[in-house]
């Protein structure tokens, strides 16, 4: 690791350490080697942050929205954790590429398959980039659900000197079928459903927003051991 990547992640390590409590729960269910990709919801700007502190490895793929190429902390950090620059509002094919590569290599990709932040701290509709991810991968998906992080909460309560307040689950490995040639679109979208369903499994019910009432949820609620 360079000496640049040692300083990223000692400062995202020190913030975390000043200004939050977090709580895990569920962190054994985190594949102990090999590639995976963990998805999880989006509500603030600490979620991307979040995972990078909680995760020991050195090989971690996040995707960075190409809008903080011009913020010089996020452009020099991202560079640091050699993140992938992507495109958001289009087909960005070569960053898909380059995921899937260091996917393929072992590593651990990072994603939120709402693509964007929560406006109002729900669950959102999920995009198919990282079932379509997954799946060619053929790599387990870890759900994770993130609270606490909503940049308004952050905001209000770093103005206040009180510390953050940030809790962790994470769910289960699950695999997703391979993609077969005919019929991919209606795949991912069934792909992309059960990732969305099974990260509103571990979201507290007033989060869990579009998916709130999905059948899947239902079915994976009622599966699930009772405490």
């Amino acid at each position: 690791m360079s000496f640049g990547a040692r300083l990223a992640r000692f400062l995202v390590w020190s913030i975390f350490k000043l200004t939050s409590r977090i709580e895990v729960e569920g962190f054994d269910n985190l594949p102990a080697q090999g590639g995976y990709v963990i998805v999880s919801n989006h509500i603030g700007r600490l979620d991307a942050p979040l995972v990078f502190y909680l995760l020991e490895r050195q090989d971690i793929i996040m995707l960075v929205a190409e809008k903080y190429r011009d913020n010089a902390f996020f452009s020099w950090a991202a560079h640091q954790m050699d993140a992938i620059w992507v495109d958001r509002f289009n087909a960005d094919f070569s960053a898909l590429r380059a995921a899937l590569k260091r996917l393929r290599q072992g590593g651990v990709l990072v994603m939120a398959p709402e693509g964007t932040r929560s406006t109002d701290g729900t669950l959102g509709t999920g995009q198919p980039g990282a079932s379509y991810l997954a799946a060619k991968a053929g790599v387990p998906v870890v759900p994770v659900a993130l609270t606490g992080t909503q940049d308004q909460v952050v905001k209000g309560r770093l103005r206040r000197l009180k510390r953050l307040s940030l809790l962790v689950r994470v769910g289960k490995p699950f695999s997703l079928p391979p993609l077969s040639p005919n019929g991919r679109e209606a795949q991912l979208d069934a792909h992309t459903t059960e990732m969305m369903c099974q990260i509103a499994a571990l979201l507290p019910p007033e989060a869990r927003g579009v998916y709130a009432d999905h059948l899947r949820l239902l079915e994976i609620l009622a599966a699930a051991p009772s405490d």
